[in-house]
């Protein structure tokens, strides 16, 4: 009885400070495999968003507010992937899944604050739009790059202030019972439900920032949209362009909240996901985004289309003349 008490106290007091990425774990022989499409998605989202911003930096029939917006929702998708993708395919490839907790730490709080700004911005889209559609006449004033700074400044430090309160307060737990994270990322409850103290606050926490965050932007975005269609059905104007637009706007944006809700809340309701269901709804909701966004935001625009295919008639033309 002594013996056992004096090789429990250790262990009680050990906190584990390097934690292994389990994601997929029940897919080990799959892995190998499974990195082909995560690779070419990478590969897509990178070469697609770099093309983009591109495009609108070098040209400047490119450079209004919306524009703006357009570019920096490319720079959010471009750097959304490399946060995890990177790291993920080394581990699928040669087992090199070891990640400290400073480490795991950091790339929680890239991920998080990175997604939070992707909803920051989808609010800011949705309201050029109601200006460009329910105010035109107004629109430049209120889409000057001042009014967009004292806008986005709130959102920007409600932002910052959350994912640091939640990053920092998992950063304060003990980890004695188990260094293995079902998962291919430091996803927040996937490292707090490894603590071996009470979690509570951290789970606080945890929805404060989804109810802030995720759901308040949903709520504010799709209030914008139904300004939208009160305003052009109460004109009887026939706007299909709008309208399709912003039909595609609120599919898009529906979609990546369903899948950041499933993912959010298969840690905290009762479910049959399994933790490899668990991951992939997670990754697939940061890279489909990361690669339907350049395409619906940018290839679906005249004028980046435009400039888009003179990128490529010039590449032909470079490539003709090299090969020559």
């Amino acid at each position: 009885m002594t013996m056992s008490i004096m090789y429990d106290l250790p262990i009680q007091n050990i906190s584990f400070t390097t934690f292994k990425l389990n994601g997929f774990r029940d897919l080990e022989e799959w892995l190998p495999i499974l990195s082909i499409p995560y690779f070419l998605m990478f590969l897509f989202s990178t070469a697609s968003n770099t093309i983009l911003i591109y495009l609108i930096i070098s040209q400047r029939t490119l450079h209004s507010p919306m524009f703006v917006l357009i570019a920096s929702m490319a720079v959010v998708d471009l750097c959304w992937p490399i946060c995890f993708v990177p790291n993920m395919l080394l581990g699928f490839l040669f087992d090199w899944n070891r990640i400290s907790l400073v480490g795991c730490l950091i790339q929680m709080f890239f991920i998080h604050y990175v997604g939070t700004f992707q909803s920051t911005l989808l609010v800011w889209m949705s309201l050029g739009r109601f200006f460009a559609i329910c105010r035109p006449l107004h629109y430049h004033r209120y889409m000057q790059m001042p009014n967009f700074l004292k806008f986005i400044v709130v959102p920007v430090i409600r932002n910052i202030i959350l994912i640091t309160t939640m990053v920092y307060l998992a950063g304060k737990l003990k980890f004695c019972m188990n260094n293995e994270i079902d998962h291919c990322f430091c996803e927040h409850m996937a490292l707090v439900q490894l603590a071996c103290g009470a979690i509570s606050v951290n789970n606080i926490v945890g929805l404060t920032a989804a109810f802030l965050i995720a759901t308040a932007d949903f709520v504010f975005i799709a209030l914008s949209y139904v300004l939208i269609f009160a305003s052009v059905i109460k004109s009887g104007k026939s706007n299909l362009k709008a309208i399709n637009t912003c039909v595609t706007h609120i599919i898009v944006i529906t979609c990546s909240l369903l899948l950041a809700l499933m993912s959010f809340l298969s840690y905290r309701i009762r479910n049959n996901f399994s933790s490899n269901s668990r991951t992939f709804i997670s990754t697939m909701y940061i890279l489909l985004s990361s690669c339907f966004n350049p395409i619906i935001y940018g290839l679906r625009t005249k004028e980046i289309r435009e400039q888009f295919l003179k990128f490529i008639n010039k590449a032909k033309i470079f490539h003709s003349n090299v090969v020559m």
